[in-house]
Order: structure tokens, then sequence, then C-alpha cells
């Protein structure tokens, strides 16, 4: 699985749908384990399945909305 960062961290998350596509899901981490990482974007909770990981990373904290 890709390295990630501590959960309660702001990451995005690229990983892959069945079709193939890759997608990605940007907001809080909330949990990782060994089957599923779990995501809270402003879309709602994301649970990602750990081997359809292709990249993650640390980002900064979103603007302000007005």
């Amino acid at each position: 699985m890709i390295r990630l960062p501590k959960p309660g961290r702001r990451v995005v998350v690229r990983y892959l749908l069945p079709s193939g596509q890759a997608t990605d899901a940007l907001g809080t981490l909330v949990s990782v384990d060994a089957q599923t990482v779990v995501v809270e974007a402003r879309r709602g909770t994301v649970r990602i399945a750990g081997d359809t990981i292709v990249a993650a990373k640390e980002v900064p904290p979103s603007p302000p909305r007005r």
C-alpha cells in the first residue's frame, strides 16, 4: 500500500475505479488499515480499497469558503 500521513491530515488520494479510470478523493484522512482507507470529503465519506490506490499525499488546508 502507498504510504499515507497520520489520520486527521488533509490528503488527496488517487485510486482506480472498477472501470480502470483513475479518480481522486480530497479531504481529511479518517482511518487507514490493511484493506481500506477512509477520507471525509466535501461530497461525503469515501471508502477506498487499499489495493486500488495509485498515489497519495498530504496537501495544505483548503482556502476559506466564501
